[in-house]
């Protein structure tokens, strides 16, 4: 289907974008859109079905379609935001590559890491942006405490940890494809604690080798694993502790933790707090959901608009966004050797020609 062309001349200095996926997880886009409506104008939706793009409410001058084709031929269109099932991402985006548009990807770049480091190739060969949501990154909290170790305040690492402790009813996993090899690229780790373990990795940096267990729980009845565990091995002798699930009832905040020669930090859904071993205390960010329960989509849309808003500018200055694509990779190396770890019942080491600049 596509609604008929409408004469309509778009306001200058907007950067004209499309949304390709019309989905549950679609909805903190269209929010973060809305709020960045002097920045960026919405031209197209695309969605798989008439009856998907029936329920989406879009600007008047907006355009819904079934055609992906009308998005890629509409030359007006600069960029394009991809909220599709992650083992579409790499055809979606070479496409729009090709044709020019810069691109937003949603969270994972692929379902493993050869089809991920593809997608980044397209997009670097065709001299196109290419960011990831992986909002964690930009909350104020996270943001803050970056600056902290970049400055050296927390001193030097001795251990650090993530635990994503959430809960995802049997009916989460009953839709078609959700939690397989084949559309996912697996369970808890790259649909819920990528986030988490992104951030984790954009503070630490890659470790040099991975040991990890995962199962499926009893809870669950799916193909991939809803329970994981991972010992980091950092260089100097830095360790990191990873524990995911989404079968722990009700779910619980997630949570990062810092431990180091001048004090602890410790995040927590969007919080943070340093306890100083000179007696200083620091408090920054607040609490936010984190969709941790056993409704997925219960959190705020304000680290969405952050990253979305990073993107824009980023189209329009030339510049590099803050969650670039290649930065993207890391997170997805280190559950690819979780998964290769609990499978071989060895240590994996990273190759360093893979880790990402």
């Amino acid at each position: 289907m596509q609604d008929q062309p409408v004469a309509y001349a778009p306001p200058p200095n907007r950067l004209r974008l499309a949304v390709i996926g019309a989905g549950l997880g679609s909805a903190p886009h269209f929010r973060s859109l809305e709020d960045l409506a002097g920045e960026a104008e919405l031209a197209w939706v695309y969605g798989r079905s008439a009856e998907r793009l029936a329920g989406v409410q879009v600007p008047a001058h907006t355009r819904k379609t079934t055609r992906l084709e009308d998005i890629l031929e509409d030359a007006s269109v600069k960029a394009v935001l991809v909220l599709t099932p992650p083992n579409t991402h790499l055809d979606i985006v070479q496409r729009a590559a090709q044709a020019g548009k810069h691109v937003l990807v949603e969270k994972p770049l692929e379902i493993d890491l050869e089809r991920a480091t593809r997608l980044v190739q397209v997009c670097e060969t065709a001299g196109v942006t290419l960011a990831v949501m992986l909002q964690h990154r930009l909350r104020e909290a996270a943001v803050g405490l970056k600056a902290l170790l970049d400055a050296g305040e927390l001193g030097r690492l001795i251990s650090a940890s993530a635990s994503v402790r959430w809960w995802r009813a049997q009916s989460y996993y009953n839709e078609p494809g959700r939690g397989t090899l084949a559309r996912d690229g697996g369970g808890v780790l790259i649909t819920q604690a990528i986030h988490t373990l992104d951030l984790l990795l954009s503070l630490t940096g890659l470790p040099e080798r991975v040991t990890g267990l995962t199962a499926t729980s009893p809870v669950h009845r799916m193909e991939s694993e809803d329970t994981a565990a991972a010992l980091l091995h950092y260089a100097g002798g830095v360790i990191g502790v990873v524990q995911a699930t989404t079968a722990a009832y009700p779910g619980f905040p997630e949570r990062i933790e810092f431990n180091a020669t001048l004090g602890t930090a410790t995040l927590e859904s969007g919080e943070l707090q340093v306890l100083f071993a000179s007696g200083k205390r620091l408090a920054l960010g607040a609490r936010q959901g984190s969709g941790g329960g056993a409704d997925p989509m219960a959190f705020d849309h304000a680290a969405h608009r952050t990253v979305l808003q990073d993107f824009i500018r980023a189209v329009q200055s030339g510049r590099t966004p803050a969650v670039s694509g290649r930065s993207a990779l890391g997170v997805q190396q280190v559950i690819e050797s979780i998964m290769e770890s609990s499978r071989a019942g060895c240590t994996i080491s990273l190759p360093t020609a893979h880790q990402p600049a």
